[in-house]
Formats: structure tokens, C-alpha cells, sequence
């Protein structure tokens, strides 16, 4: 039983000021870092795999030819730096294809996932330094390392950048610029706007998206003894505009009161809680955003079908 604050660590404490304050909003959210413990990772490693869900399959059909093009430009003995790096799939198209890359920097906030991670790369790259860097990458981040040695490439795949609002996005390319020093940065954005192609990848008939977002509910039930009745509550993506963005909700389907370290959480039929933001970019508009963060964009790499790109950018 929780006891109030006593009961938690300070970064729990954080945490749990940080969920009571956005379920107190009058449209209510929860932060979506919180998306990602070890069961939330890999509820979303299957969504990757899933025939609807686009963005892993373009990329990762992307990144081959884009990683050899980049090669050149990196050159011998890089130190690679992967802001939520997952199942560190994705990075080891990039380890192959650099010349003799020297070190690998995960970090992800997923402590138990990043770790069993890096062990499974670590016996398939013993000449490369591994290093786990548990942490919350939309804050400023200092790494255990000096990275002043050689050439730096900073590693963000997916749709990732898309979770941040674009002031928030720009705040990240900000600190991850600091964290990086003299670097480049590869870089995931989704450009698509298909809304048939959004509902199918973002609603996910086989159930893996609605139980990533429940899971948020059940995070909090386990670890802050709240008592959420999942069951209440379906997942409903929404295609707004202005900016273009996929918003993810957990909407209540019945009124109900429940109880979260001690206070009182209400919900009336068919209020939502805001859970996560998939922002859409076009190549023109993500390349203005980063250069306002201090990045020079040197190239950018698209499908055929428009579905995603990979942008280089240096600092």
C-alpha cells in the first residue's frame, strides 16, 4: 500500500506529481513516457511486426542504403549514441555498415529492456563497447562517457520525434545537441497523411495498440496502487490537424471514480485521457524545426511511397 510520497523513491514521487497534475487537466493526460516499462517495449516490438503498423517496415527497408551512403561521411572508429534504443534492432544495420565502429550508447528508459538488449548485441559485437544509459530522453541527458575522441552520430529511428509537440520536439534537438557535442544526426520522421492508412496503423484491429495504451492504466494500478477498472476504458486514435497529428485517447466507456495515491480520479461517459501524440513532418517542415534547435540539415532520405523519411543533420 502506498502512503502518499513516503512510500515512493524521488524519481517515483516526480512521476506521480507528474500523473496527478495531468489527470487534474479538463482534458486529461497522462505522460507517455509512462508507455514504456519492460511490458509496454514489447507490446510495441510486436506492433512493429504487425501488417497495418507502416512506419518500422518503411524504415527499416529505408536504412540499409541510407547507413551505407552515410558511412563515408561518419568515418573509422565512430561512437554511435541510440536515444530510446528499444530492442536495438534498427542500430545494427548501422553497425554494419560503419567502418569500425568504436562504441554503442543505448539509452532507453526501460531499464530491464535496455540491459537484455545490449547483452543480445554485445555477443554479437564483442569488438564494439557497449554502454546502457537508463534514462528519460526528453530531459537533458549526461552520458557516462567523453565523447570528444572521435566521430559522434546520434541515432534516432522510428516515428519517436513525432511523440514530442513541435515545441517540445525542438527542446529535445536542443538537448540532444548538448548531450551530443560536434556530431551528426540521423534522424526518423513520418510524413504520411493518409487518414485510412493513420486509422489502420494507429487503431490496430488485432488489440496490440488498445493493450499499449491500457498497459499505462495498469502501470499505475501496480505501481501507485490505484484501482482503474481497464475493462472501462477502449482506445480511440484521433487524425487531427493544425499540427497534423494521430493523438491517442483512452476514452471511458461508463462514469466512474477511481482512487490514485489517495486522491479521487473522475470520469464521466466519454471523457479521455490523452496518452500519447504521433506528429506528422513534412521534409521542408522537420528540416526548419531542427535548424531552429542549432542542427544544419545536410540530407534527407524518402521512400518511394512517401511514407517515411531519415533526415542527416550535423552540429
Amino acid at each position: 500500500m502506498i502512503d502518499g510520497d513516503a512510500a515512493l523513491s524521488p524519481n517515483q514521487a516526480d512521476l506521480l506529481q507528474e500523473v496527478l497534475a495531468g489527470l487534474a487537466q479538463p482534458q486529461k493526460r497522462l505522460p507517455g513516457k509512462l508507455l514504456w516499462d519492460e511490458t509496454g517495449s514489447d507490446l510495441f516490438d510486436r506492433i512493429c511486426s504487425s501488417g497495418d503498423y507502416y512506419p518500422t517496415r518503411t524504415e527499416m527497408a529505408l536504412l540499409p542504403s541510407v547507413s551505407a551512403e552515410i558511412a563515408p561521411l561518419i568515418g573509422p572508429g565512430a561512437t554511435i549514441v541510440e536515444f530510446g534504443s528499444g530492442a536495438s534492432r534498427k542500430i545494427r544495420t548501422l553497425l554494419d555498415a560503419l567502418d569500425r565502429p568504436a562504441r554503442f550508447i543505448a539509452i532507453d528508459i526501460s531499464g530491464d529492456y535496455l540491459d537484455a538488449a545490449i547483452r543480445r548485441l554485445a555477443r554479437d559485437y564483442p569488438q564494439i563497447e557497449m554502454i546502457p544509459v537508463c534514462a528519460d530522453y526528453s530531459e537533458p541527458v549526461r552520458l557516462p562517457v567523453d565523447l570528444s575522441g572521435g566521430p559522434v552520430l546520434g541515432f534516432f529511428p522510428g516515428t519517436s520525434i513525432g511523440n514530442f509537440t513541435p515545441a517540445e520536439a525542438e527542446l529535445f534537438l536542443e538537448r540532444a545537441r548538448a548531450t551530443l557535442g560536434p556530431s551528426r544526426f540521423l534522424i526518423g520522421a513520418d510524413p504520411n497523411r493518409d487518414a485510412d492508412r493513420l486509422s489502420r496503423a494507429y487503431g490496430d484491429a488485432d488489440g496490440l495498440m488498445p493493450a499499449l495504451h491500457r498497459n499505462l492504466l495498469e502501470r499505475l494500478n501496480r505501481e501507485f496502487d490505484a484501482d482503474f477498472d481497464l475493462d472501462n476504458f477502449r482506445h480511440e486514435p484521433r487524425i487531427l490537424p493544425d499540427p497534423f497529428r494521430v493523438e491517442a485517447h483512452l476514452v471511458a466507456r461508463e462514469p466512474g471514480r477511481y482512487r490514485l495515491a489517495g486522491t479521487e480520479i473522475r470520469f464521466g461517459a466519454g471523457e479521455s485521457i490523452h496518452t500519447d501524440n504521433s506528429h506528422k513532418y513534412a521534409p521542408d517542415t522537420f528540416r526548419r524545426l531542427a535548424e531552429r534547435a542549432g542542427w544544419r540539415p545536410e540530407r534527407v532520405w524518402l521512400d518511394r511511397a512517401g511514407l517515411f523519411s531519415l533526415h542527416l543533420f550535423a552540429a
